[in-house]
């Protein structure tokens, strides 16, 4: 019986990679001389630390180009409320990974929905659908990339 699973996952030696291009980037450009501004990372959660909100957010947007262009999918990050003290600003950014018991439901849903005669079951992060042909499972792919969702999702282990 053919299946494959849904997931949302995030490739976490590239996003390491475009965190150093992005701190090599800010400490090269002019308007960030002598401001001590850098981008941490640990485990999930991306810190940007800067003088002003002004320039997090355009730490923010070099970030995000980086990781951009490394193939990171920009959605798959949920920034927190920026924190002013002082003369120090900084912004945690968490990375999302899996998907989360109401996404799952949600995605279920909308598979049962569709009409199309397959199975779906929700596995720890990830959601395994399975059906009798390989043509259902390419309908409910296809139907799932046109209603995208604000996490995204990636389709593997695609078995007949």
């Amino acid at each position: 019986m053919p299946s494959f699973d849904i997931v949302s996952e995030v490739d976490l030696h590239e996003v390491s990679n475009a965190v150093d291009q992005a701190n090599r980037e800010v400490g090269n450009r002019f308007d960030f001389k002598g401001t001590d501004s850098r981008i941490e990372r640990s485990d999930a959660v991306l810190t940007l630390h800067s003088q002003s909100e002004f320039q997090l957010r355009q730490m923010q947007d070099i970030l995000h180009n980086r990781l951009a262009r490394r193939g990171v999918d920009i959605n798959a990050l949920a920034d927190e409320e920026v924190i002013v003290r002082g003369n120090r600003a900084t912004l945690a950014t968490t990375i999302r990974q899996g998907i989360d018991q109401d996404t799952a439901r949600q995605l279920i849903r909308q598979i049962k929905d569709s009409r199309v005669k397959v199975q779906a079951a929700i596995q720890g992060d990830r959601v395994r659908v399975s059906g009798k042909s390989r043509d259902d499972l390419q309908k409910i792919i296809s139907s799932l990339r046109e209603s995208a969702g604000d996490l995204p999702l990636q389709y593997i282990n695609f078995r007949d």
